[in-house]
């Protein structure tokens, strides 16, 4: 009798242990939304380089 109420114990502890592993993870939190304004999409170099060369070109046509 004593045995019969181990194996009973240990299989309740069993089912126990594995349906606490088995449950599922909680959801991936969502990112935060974007800043305001406008995206920067990798054309500010561009833009800078653009800039500079337009710069450049009009100090040497005005000091002429």
């Amino acid at each position: 009798m004593n045995l019969k109420k181990g194996i009973i114990i240990l299989i309740i502890m069993l089912i126990a242990v594995e349906s606490n592993f088995g449950q599922l993870p909680a959801p991936a939190q969502a990112p935060p939304p974007p800043p305001p304004g406008l995206p920067i999409n990798g054309l500010t170099e561009l833009f800078l380089l653009i800039g500079i060369c337009y710069g450049t070109k009009k100090i040497l046509k005005d000091n002429r």
